[in-house]
């Protein structure tokens, strides 16, 4: 294999391994896995959630843990990321929408917090494993509103009782 082709698929690598960390902070979160979510920053990472939250990234995730919990329903999503790999070292900007259901009386209507924005991630690649160093987030809309309060399916869960856990594996 040539040298140019070794790290065109280094670098395809990189760029997955850093996908998949993203991906999993977000079923971290969702399912209330803390060291799942722990585990898309190196320990001392840290994490500037704007106006929100400014010190390491698992400060942030002890942080978010107590107002999630607090929530009926939570769902992250990340979509469009790009990523820049630079050896052991990357740069991402992903756009991130993220839906909070305040916990209600069990009435009909539901709080319902939509939040959409960007993740400006720096990474690094140590002993193997790539994880944030920094991130930044930016908030570019925000709305709270009233919704009528919609089903869900009885087996979704925010543990690992949630059938996502007999499918794919902790990682």
């Amino acid at each position: 294999m040539s040298e140019h082709v070794q790290v065109e698929l280094e670098t395809l690598l990189a760029k997955q391994a850093v996908r998949d960390a993203l991906s999993r902070y977000c079923r971290g979160l969702d399912r209330m896995d803390k060291a799942m979510a722990y585990a898309v920053w190196h320990p001392d990472g840290t994490a500037d959630y704007e106006g929100i939250f400014e010190g390491t990234g698992h400060g942030f995730i002890d942080w978010v843990w107590e107002a999630h919990a607090a929530m009926e329903r939570h769902s992250h999503q990340i979509t469009n990321v790009l990523t820049e790999v630079d050896g052991d070292r990357a740069a991402s900007e992903s756009y991130v929408t993220v839906l909070l259901w305040l916990a209600n009386d069990g009435g009909e209507m539901q709080t319902e917090i939509a939040s959409r924005g960007r993740y400006l991630d720096k990474w690094s690649r140590r002993d193997g494993h790539w994880a944030i160093d920094h991130r930044c987030h930016l908030v570019d809309t925000h709305s709270v509103r009233e919704v009528t309060r919609g089903d869900v399916a009885p087996s979704s869960a925010r543990d690992e009782s949630d059938p996502s856990f007999a499918f794919i594996a902790k990682g």
